[in-house]
């Protein structure tokens, strides 16, 4: 069963031609079925080979770094399901909302202030808590 189209947003799809299934065997346990069936499912693909501009390709590199080779190679990995196919099927819905979210754009944060009214309320609080604590001491005189 081939491999499906990704659809990654503001209508850019990456065609399954560009989608590469490597299986492998799992790891872990799992009785004589683990030791002779490959079930493990990476999917990669060529992140220069994406049809992205040039800038949102750079911003896939940068947030999915820890994901690409050396040669440029985007892989997700899937074992958690018993059958090839599940997994191929979880390995290109997760590589597929990868890049979603690293194309998303991220609002620039303003840095904010701490207002009049939070620091008297937070230097009172601190007064109350020292009275209180001082009227707690006992055996002394002041």
């Amino acid at each position: 069963m081939p491999l499906r189209d990704l659809d990654i947003g503001d209508g850019v799809i990456v065609p399954a031609a560009l989608l590469r299934a490597v299986s492998s065997r799992s790891g872990g346990p799992g009785g004589q079925n683990v030791n002779k069936v490959e079930t493990r499912v990476t999917i990669e693909t060529d992140v220069d080979a994406l049809p992205l501009s040039i800038e949102k390709r750079a911003r896939v590199r940068e947030r999915l770094a820890g994901r690409i080779s050396r040669a440029g190679v985007l892989r997700v990995t899937s074992q958690s399901e018993r059958t090839q196919l599940a997994n191929r099927d979880r390995a290109t819905s997760r590589l597929e909302a990868l890049l979603r979210e690293a194309l998303e754009e991220q609002a620039e944060r303003r840095p904010t202030r701490v207002t009049r009214n939070q620091k008297a309320r937070r230097l009172n609080e601190k007064k109350m808590v020292s009275e209180k604590k001082r009227l707690r001491r006992t055996g002394r005189d002041e």
